[in-house]
């Protein structure tokens, strides 16, 4: 049986709107509003391939709305963006 066709990202868009074509979709709302980094990392993993990084911000606006979670690849607490541990590695390996 063959399969439908694949709509284009801008059909799936227009249609469902932007949150359908979010990669973190499908992911439980617990991993996308953590507060916390390694209960938030498949939503920031899933934010490095996702079509609608600048949708996402925008319609969220985290600094404005004092957001907790991922938003547009970062992770937020009280609308202000959490160093992660990566970047607090990387950032001592450079001093």
């Amino acid at each position: 049986m063959p399969s439908a066709p694949a709509l284009p990202l801008s059909e799936v868009v227009e249609f469902f709107g932007w949150r359908a074509a979010a990669a973190c979709s499908g992911l439980p709302p617990q991993v996308v509003f953590s507060k916390r980094e390694n209960e938030a990392r498949p939503a920031l993993m899933a934010c490095e391939r996702c079509p609608v990084v600048r949708r996402c911000e925008e319609a969220v606006a985290p600094a404005e709305s004092f957001f907790d979670g991922v938003s547009a690849g970062r992770l937020w607490r009280n609308g202000r963006p959490v160093v992660l541990k990566d970047a607090r590695r990387r950032a001592r390996g450079a001093a």
